[in-house]
């Protein structure tokens, strides 16, 4: 078996390490594409491989074309809307992801960006702490679920909306409130922490009226996903109401715009930070080779997000 781990921005040494000691005990090749600049040298690396791992590198259909062998592409982290999951169904080829390998690094950014805004992006001037203020989570998942635990620790009150957990025992458990509807999650937020994914039905979804209708000073800490957010509505928002705040780990298209005008109630991070510690960076990597090793041996489709 040949397995390729292509990545445009590399895993960490520790990682790749861990990554061809999995693949050498199981008898695979592995062959490294590393911060490669041009989609000509994915297409030639992917030609005759059986298994491929990446981050946020793009598999098309294009590239599924040209991978003539491949059986399994794991994407190292949570987010998989950079593989083209239909094209690779046609294809026959599995696509996984590494669900919870990286939920800490995502959770904890979350927490950091809420207290950076609070503090007025720790400029000169009074703040305000997180302790007794409500933190809305926007899907309960392994992401929502941590900075929940978190947020609880630091004293503040966590409500949650995620329509696809109808079990209201997953919320009672956690101590955490289960609101009814997005609607109610955002009025009631002084913080609103998203998690949900990009799909047809949540794209653009994060707009105006939503915007309007959170609580006087709240606010906006996405580290999902840039496609979710109705960039014209959330900013038409902020502007007619100036107590309004954006955070994101995800820079909208219009970030020098969002900047200008609106200040500093707008921070982006310069890169998507969420999953960048050393240790979702190391666990990801790891959790990928050994998810093929399994699929490939055993047949195990466990973490599949093509059926």
């Amino acid at each position: 078996m040949k397995i390729l781990v292509a990545t445009e921005k590399p895993f960490a040494k520790k990682a790749t390490d861990g990554i061809k000691e999995i693949f050498s005990a199981a008898g695979y090749e592995v062959v490294l594409l590393e911060k490669y600049s041009d989609k000509a040298q994915l297409l030639e690396a992917v030609a005759d491989v059986d298994g491929l791992i990446i981050r946020s590198d793009k598999v098309t259909a294009e590239v599924l074309d040209a991978a003539k062998c491949l059986k399994i592409v794991v994407r190292a982290g949570a987010g998989y809307d950079n593989v083209d999951l239909a094209a690779a169904t046609a294809k026959g080829v599995v696509v996984m992801n590494t669900p919870g390998q990286n939920s800490n690094a995502v959770a904890e950014l979350a927490l950091a960006m809420m207290i950076y805004m609070a503090r007025n992006r720790f400029t000169p001037g009074t703040g305000a702490e997180l302790q007794g203020k409500t933190v809305g989570i926007h899907a309960y998942g392994n992401v929502g679920r941590l900075v929940g635990r978190k947020a609880k620790a630091l004293g503040m009150n966590v409500i949650a909306y995620d329509p696809f957990i109808t079990d209201a025992v997953v919320f009672e458990n956690d101590g955490v409130e289960q609101v009814g509807s997005v609607e109610e999650l955002y009025a009631a937020s002084d913080f609103l922490s998203l998690h949900i994914p990009a799909t047809e039905q949540t794209k653009k979804s994060i707009n105006y009226k939503l915007m309007m209708s959170m609580p006087k000073g709240a606010t906006l800490v996405n580290t999902a996903r840039k496609e979710v957010i109705d960039e014209d509505g959330v900013k038409a928002a902020m502007m007619e109401r100036t107590d309004l705040k954006y955070v994101t780990d995800i820079a909208p298209d219009a970030v020098a715009e969002f900047a200008e005008l609106l200040g500093s109630r707008f921070f982006a991070t310069p890169k998507k930070m969420g999953a960048e510690t050393a240790e979702a960076n190391i666990n990801a990597g790891l959790a990928a080779a050994r998810q093929i090793v399994d699929f490939i041996e055993n047949g195990n489709t466990k973490f599949q997000v093509n059926r």
